[in-house]
C-alpha cells in the first residue's frame, strides 16, 4: 500500500511513526501544524496509518491524543545514526524513513550505531521526566541493573551517550547508549534527580585556544581553521562536556603546551579554568 501513495502523504505518515516511536504519543494538531494540513486531511492521515499498523496506536479520548500501544513497531524503518543527528537539531521530521535526498555530503562513520527502539524510549523518558530501569554493561562491573532518571542525549564526537542520575551512585554520571540492552519506563524523576541539580552540566566554563605554541608553523592557518580573533579562540562549554571536546579537537591541556606531535594544533592557554571538572582523563595532557 506504501508504494502507491504520493511522497507528500508518506513524510506525513512516517512523522506519525516517528512521533509515535520518539515520543509515544502525537496530537492531530501536531500534523496540522507540521504540514499545514487541513483537519480532514489529518484524519485520514490517522486512519491510514492505522489501517497499516493497527496495533501501534490507540486514541486517548480524555487527553485527546494518539497514543503508542505496548504492541508498537515502526512502520517505516529509523536510521539510528541520522535520527539522533536530527534529534540533535530538533529536527522532527520522521523523513529518513522514506528516503531523503541524497546530499553530496559525508561525515566521519561512527564506531557504534546505537539501537533505535533503546534511543526511543530514552527520548521519551526525557520528555516524560521519568525515571528508566535499564540493562547496563560497564569495563569496569559487568552487567547490571540501574535505574536512570536521564535529562539529555549528547554526542561526544565518537559515541553517543545519555546523561543522567544513576541512583546506584547517587551522582550525575554518562552512559554509553550501545551499552545499553533494555528500558522500562518508571515513575517520575525526583527534584534532585532532574537537569537543574546536575551542577556539571548546568555550569559553564570558558576555554581559551591558541595555536599550539610548538606544532604549528604557520599559525594563521589554524586562526583561520577555527575563525579565531586576536590568535584566540574563546568559547564556553559545559563542565560535563568539557574533556570530551578537549580529546575531540586533540587541544594540549599540559601548562607549557609540550605534547609533541601534528595532532596537537591548539593549546589550552587558561589551563586553570578545568579546576573542579569532572571526566578530564581523556582531555590530552591534562594531569591534576
Amino acid at each position: 500500500m506504501l508504494d502507491t501513495l504520493s511522497f507528500a502523504q508518506k513524510q506525513r505518515l512516517a512523522y506519525i511513526d516517528f512521533c509515535l516511536l520518539f515520543k509515544g504519543a502525537i496530537y492531530r494538531q501536531d500534523l496540522i501544524k507540521r504540514f499545514e494540513v487541513g483537519l480532514s486531511a489529518s484524519s485520514k492521515d490517522f486512519s491510514l496509518y492505522k489501517t497499516l499498523a493497527p496495533k501501534n496506536l490507540h486514541y486517548h479520548t480524555v487527553e485527546k491524543r494518539y497514543v503508542q500501544t505496548e504492541q508498537f513497531q515502526p512502520v517505516f524503518e529509523h536510521d539510528a545514526q541520522r535520527t539522533l543527528v536530527k534529534l540533535a537539531n530538533d529536527i522532527s521530521d520522521g523523513f529518513d524513513g522514506i528516503g531523503d535526498v541524497d546530499y553530496p555530503v559525508e561525515s566521519p562513520s561512527n564506531l557504534n550505531v546505537p539501537n533505535i527502539f533503546i534511543v526511543a524510549r530514552l527520548v521519551q523518558a526525557i520528555l516524560l521526566n521519568k525515571a528508566v530501569s535499564v540493562i547496563y554493561t560497564s569495563l569496569s562491573s559487568g552487567s547490571g541493573a540501574r535505574e536512570l532518571v536521564p535529562h539529555s542525549i549528547v554526542d561526544n564526537g565518537l559515541r553517543w551517550h545519555v546523561r543522567a542520575f544513576d541512583r546506584k551512585s547517587q551522582s550525575f554520571r554518562d552512559f554509553v547508549l550501545t551499552r545499553v540492552s533494555k528500558v522500562t519506563l518508571k515513575e517520575a524523576g525526583e527534584e534532585h534527580e532532574q537537569a537543574d541539580a546536575d551542577e556539571a552540566w548546568q555550569r559553564l566554563i570558558p576555554l581559551q585556544l591558541v595555536p599550539h605554541p610548538k606544532n604549528v608553523k604557520h599559525a594563521t592557518a589554524i586562526e583561520m581553521d577555527y575563525g579565531m580573533e586576536n590568535s584566540q579562540l574563546l568559547i564556553k562549554v559545559r563542565a560535563a562536556m568539557a574533556g570530551y571536546l578537549l580529546r575531540r579537537w586533540n587541544v594540549d591541556c599540559t601548562e607549557r603546551g609540550v605534547l609533541e606531535g601534528a595532532e596537537y594544533q591548539l593549546w589550552l592557554q587558561n589551563r586553570f579554568t578545568l579546576n573542579k571538572v569532572d571526566n578530564l582523563a581523556i582531555a590530552p595532557g591534562y594531569l591534576n
